[in-house]
């Protein structure tokens, strides 16, 4: 599970270079830019939209690549066998022809796959291809690999319009796992003979991309410039625009400043709380359009349960008790971001709201107390826990870490002595698996979008020695949470069929994560685009990704 943490670890305020060093262009001449004029991009018009990002893209390879804002390059550039259905979370055939069969046993799903599509270079794409992909997606051991690799044994493709996947072990949703941006066709003829000149094994392709999607990779300047075309040969609904040309900036304010002036026609991924609410402020004015929704994106505390004085249940129960949401919501993140009770985020039906059951209102100091004191704490006695952070945390670490621990203290007074040490997240993410920090705030973007994927990553332990985790999700996270019934209900709840059974041991596992709390679940986020007046068509979708082909100018 060492890449899912890694991957999942985001930020959301870059700052790199000046605005003033962004080459982009339309045409490349020997590597550098020529025929540019406003953002480089020589053939502007009302047909192109210009997207505007401070994400950045280390790789074009969807073997490779597990950040997010590449997740929704390949949203709209390629196509998987299953995808989310426009709107809402359910899942429905792409390249798939229908709804695969499983077996009784559950380790066995048969698809049927979807005839008279090409990919991007005008190949057929089949079973054969879309086999291909993913055994190339497993095998190349790239930073996604595992995804699929922990559930699939083998991949079989019986004629051009069938696949059949052989599970390790019975997995409800596993459709999920092929709707995966990462998890898609690409082309065989491009990318079969990609491999290591010296060892023979697998390579990766990190600047081009070929699939069956709507739009298609033209060019790529690394740093600087992303150009889409519509794709003519789509087998699908053709986008209503000819092409997406994507600007990548140094910073957020140059971001910002590019959108006031309609530089870029849509910003999105990211601004910072306060861009977001000065944007809300003018928009009405201004004709802006904001298009949110809830995201998918938790922000938590891990809380290392073999640390003392941590390792009293108590002391992780007060902690929880004292935390008070709503004010940093308010002060911090201008409502833009809220409160989080269950590592489930709320947008999912099987989230439950454990904490603010079992420990009343926000900043129950009275409560904190109590537990404190039981605990054999006092004024006099105090309890000291140090709470680690990355500077870049939610947009402002400092800010955030500060507000809390004041927070805190107002709340529950001298009895809790908070102290917040500040670290880089290179180094904090070298040594949080070791158990150096007793807790530390970290954010999390599923790669499934199931209730499963906020439980696993984070409470499973496999192996164990004296009630401390040596192995497993819960050590990789710095936890050391070990819990047996825990994990056999986490097994359960990815066998069980019955959608009500599941809800049950689901719930049943939150409650236990709220007595026992390795994890202290703090916000979730929802995600923005904004778009300039004229432009239509923006819309998040409740996957947190942004679709293309919807967007149009007046």
């Amino acid at each position: 599970m060492k890449y899912l943490l890694r991957r999942s670890f985001t930020w959301f305020a870059i700052a790199l270079i000046t605005l003033t060093t962004l080459v982009a262009c339309n045409n490349i001449n020997n590597g550098k830019a020529i025929n540019s004029n406003k953002l480089g991009i020589s053939d502007r018009t009302n047909e192109r939209i210009v997207l505007g990002t401070t994400s950045k893209i280390r790789t074009l390879d969807p073997a490779d690549a597990n950040e997010f804002f590449i997740s929704n390059v390949f949203y709209n550039t390629l196509e998987r066998l299953y995808t989310y259905k426009e709107g809402s979370n359910e899942i429905v055939p792409q390249l798939a022809a229908d709804m695969p069969k499983v077996s009784e046993d559950g380790l066995t799903y048969t698809i049927p796959v979807r005839t008279g599509i090409k990919f991007h270079d005008r190949t057929n794409f089949n079973a054969y291809a879309m086999k291909f992909s993913l055994d190339r997606f497993i095998n190349a051991k790239g930073t996604p690999s595992y995804i699929l690799g922990d559930v699939i044994a083998e991949i079989l493709a019986p004629s051009a319009t069938e696949l059949v996947f052989k599970l390790k072990q019975p997995l409800q949703f596993f459709p999920k796992f092929l709707a995966f941006t990462g998890a898609a066709a690409v082309s065989p003829q491009v990318y079969k003979n990609i491999k290591d000149e010296k060892t023979g094994a697998l390579s990766f392709l990190p600047d081009k991309l070929v699939g069956t999607g709507p739009y298609q990779v033209t060019q790529f300047v690394e740093g600087s410039y992303l150009r889409l075309d519509a794709f003519p040969d789509y087998w699908g609904n053709k986008p209503v625009n000819k092409g997406v040309d994507i600007q990548f900036f140094s910073s957020n304010s140059n971001l910002l400043n590019a959108f006031k002036t309609g530089a870029v026609d849509v910003a999105f991924q990211t601004l910072t709380p306060t861009q977001v609410k000065n944007v809300q402020a003018n928009a009405q004015e201004n004709g802006w359009t904001i298009a949110s929704g809830q995201g998918a994106t938790i922000l938590y505390m891990v809380i290392n349960t073999q640390q003392p004085p941590l390792n009293d249940v108590r002391v992780r129960q007060a902690l929880a008790a004292a935390i008070d949401r709503p004010t940093l919501e308010s002060r911090i993140f201008f409502n833009q971001r809220a409160p989080l009770y269950s590592l489930i985020p709320s947008s999912f039906t099987e989230s439950q709201p454990v904490f603010a059951e079992r420990y009343g209102s926000d900043g129950n100091g009275k409560l904190a107390r109590q537990l404190l004191e039981s605990a054999g704490y006092s004024d006099a006695n105090p309890v000291q826990v140090s709470i680690w952070y990355s500077p870049k945390y939610g947009g402002n670490g400092d800010l955030i870490a500060s507000t809390l621990r004041a927070s805190i203290q107002k709340n529950v007074g001298k009895i809790l002595q908070i102290k917040t040490e500040r670290v880089e997240n290179t180094v904090g993410y070298a040594f949080i698996d070791k158990g150096v920090y007793p807790t530390y705030l970290l954010d999390w973007i599923p790669d499934i979008l199931d209730a499963d994927n906020y439980i696993k990553p984070f409470l499973e332990c496999e192996e164990a020695e004296a009630g401390r985790c040596t192995k497993g999700s819960s050590q990789f996270q710095g936890s050391f949470y070990s819990n047996p019934e825990v994990n056999q209900l986490i097994a359960a709840q990815r066998k069980e069929l019955d959608q009500n059974k599941r809800l049950q041991i689901l719930q049943k596992i939150q409650l236990i994560l709220a007595q026992d709390v390795p994890f202290i679940p703090l916000w979730q986020n929802k995600e923005y685009a904004f778009a300039q007046k004229g432009v239509k068509g923006t819309r998040v979708e409740p996957n947190q990704q942004l679709p293309y082909w919807n967007l149009s100018k007046i």
